[in-house]
């Protein structure tokens, strides 16, 4: 019993020690910050950059398909990384189960690249076979 008492004591040590740290930079940094507000404090500012303009910016459809699709795509890495981890242990069977893991993943990558969703483009919906739709101008009626 004696051995749980003395983990809980260097659990509250730790605790308490992580308290008074955050409480000693909190405290000096009231102390040492600036004490006066002007215009400059009240922008936003990041990365070394002063913005201008305002913050509603308009991000195109595609941009942000691109980085679900990157997400997702992403989490096969991590997947893959614990299945490799784990490879001798799961045998043949594993590695049945991660190539169609794998295939599976590479049919909806290719869905999505049919469906023109990685495409950049403005045009990209009125592509049909690899040639571009013209529209004709609008004739005038006399």
């Amino acid at each position: 019993m004696s051995g749980d008492s003395e983990n809980l004591a260097g659990l509250v040590m730790y605790f308490l020690a992580i308290v008074g740290l955050v409480t000693a930079i909190m405290l000096i940094s009231h102390l040492l910050g600036q004490r006066r507000r002007n215009k400059a404090t009240k922008e936003p500012f990041e990365s070394g950059v002063v913005s201008v303009g305002g913050a509603q910016l308009r991000f195109s459809a595609p941009f942000f398909l691109v980085a679900i699709f990157f997400v997702i795509f992403d989490l096969e890495a991590v997947i893959l990384f614990a299945w490799v981890i784990g490879f001798r242990e799961s045998g043949i069977a594993g590695f049945i189960e991660a190539l169609i893991f794998i295939l599976v993943l590479l049919a909806g990558l290719a869905y999505v690249w049919k469906l023109g969703a990685l495409d950049w483009r403005r045009d990209s919906r009125r592509l049909r076979g690899g040639q571009q739709q013209r529209r004709s101008p609008p004739q005038e009626q006399d």
